[in-house]
């Protein structure tokens, strides 16, 4: 059975994130589908609520916070990403580190202080994951609080019925395992991109970074307004730079795609701001 989840797919790792863009049309989106209820979508998710237990997310954790997989730097990262190049993209060809670089121009434009800009280079950074031969369900999708009751604001709710934790009566309160505004970092979200990259800049980058990168799938939290029970005044404060980046990762997207050589020399004094040459993954 492990074997026949591990290698369900979406069709493009984009597709969750086409679908985000479905459900907060903020801005006109690139991607234009009839069918907003697409089977592989649907299959994603069930995948991921049932999948993603407290058990699996503490295992998870425990296997890759001692960063032992190899040593890098961020922009051999980078181009290490791009082996995840996926064709089946409707809107571009563009490379991993392009579309990173979309990200972090776009913030750049804007005026945002350099920590920001460097940001939107490293958020997606963690989907290095998928080359280590994890499932997709446990890289991308829409993040949340584990331990606790399931909110009915995540995307698809009742695929958690299936989920163990959903059956456990010591996970299925509004608290769960935890104090009432006990702050998110006492808190186990559900795996994925986010909290790897986490765990691998949070000795390197300021907090309103490790906010974004940790937390900017969490759209349950951040666009929705769940879960407010278990942050404290803290979370609310660092949650506005959260909100802050959330344009940038959703709608940063141009007919222009970015030149590599040209901005390579940019990025790499602005990594040699914050990282060493080589740091742990």
């Amino acid at each position: 059975m492990a074997h026949e989840v591990k290698n369900k797919h979406l069709g493009s790792l984009d597709e969750w994130e086409d679908d985000i863009l479905q459900r907060y049309p903020e801005k006109e989106s690139f991607r234009d589908y009839e069918n907003t209820e697409r089977d592989s979508v649907k299959e994603f998710y069930r995948l991921n609520h049932e999948n993603q237990t407290l058990a699996f997310a503490q295992a998870k954790r425990a296997e890759f916070e001692s960063l032992s997989r190899r040593e890098m730097g961020i922009w051999e990262a980078c181009e290490y990403l791009n082996e995840l190049v996926d064709d089946s993209d409707p809107d571009t060809d563009l490379s991993q580190v392009q579309h990173l670089l979309q990200t972090s121009e776009a913030i750049r434009a804007d005026g945002h202080p350099r920590w920001f800009i460097l940001t939107g280079l490293l958020h997606d950074l963690g989907k290095i994951l998928c080359l280590w031969d994890e499932p997709q369900w446990g890289v991308v999708g829409d993040t949340y609080p584990l331990g606790c009751q399931f909110s009915d604001r995540i995307v698809y709710p009742e695929f958690f019925a299936k989920n163990p934790d959903a059956s456990d009566p010591k996970l299925n309160t509004e608290n769960g395992i935890y104090q009432p505004g006990c702050g998110l970092n006492e808190v186990t979200m559900s795996w994925g991109h986010d909290e790897y990259m986490y765990l691998v800049a949070k000795d390197y980058m300021p907090e309103e970074s490790l906010y974004m990168i940790r937390f900017h799938s969490c759209y349950p939290i951040h666009r929705e307004g769940a879960y407010q029970h278990l942050m404290n005044d803290h979370d609310r404060e660092m949650f506005e730079w959260v909100k802050k980046f959330n344009p940038y990762d959703l709608y940063s997207k141009t007919d222009k795609p970015p030149n590599v050589v040209e901005l390579k020399p940019y990025y790499l004094e602005l990594i040699d701001e914050f990282f060493p040459e080589k740091i742990k993954w």
